[in-house]
């Protein structure tokens, strides 16, 4: 099991949105370098849009950022597409055993353990912004 790939998808499409900045983004043009259908880049943009981190206007093909890449974190855009719920990163199971002294005690010890350990990763996702990862594919096309 894995965390949706709608986070890696928002930052192909907010990158491609920076990158090709001059052209016409349209659905089917991101879905074409995403190798997806439009309808999925069309829900996540409009995510994106809702959180303030892009801009489209109806009837007008194309969206754009609504932010300056330096000021789009990765943290930004993992809240924005909905991966997780807040602590929600690790899940623990349902009703353990109360009879047993494991069952009785499990999720008290590993949650503190699992949140603990979903912060430090949106610690990670908040200190790198938008515009280290198109440099880095920036440096990659040379």
């Amino acid at each position: 099991m894995n965390i949706s790939s709608r986070f890696s998808v928002a930052i192909h499409i907010l990158s491609i949105l920076e990158v090709n900045k001059t052209g016409t983004n349209t659905s089917d043009f991101i879905a074409s370098s995403v190798n997806t259908n439009p309808v999925v880049i069309r829900r996540i943009t409009g995510m994106l849009s809702k959180a303030g981190l892009v801009e489209v206007k109806p009837g007008v093909p194309g969206a754009k950022l609504a932010k300056d890449p330096s000021d789009i974190t990765l943290l930004d855009i993992y809240n924005a597409v909905n991966v997780v719920e807040e602590n929600g990163l690790f899940g623990v199971h349902d009703s353990p055993n109360p009879d047993c002294t494991v069952g009785r005690n499990i999720q008290g010890v590993i949650v503190p353990l699992f949140t603990s350990a979903q912060k430090a990763m949106e610690n990670v996702l908040a200190a790198v912004k938008l515009q280290d990862i198109i440099q880095d594919i920036e440096v990659l096309e040379m």
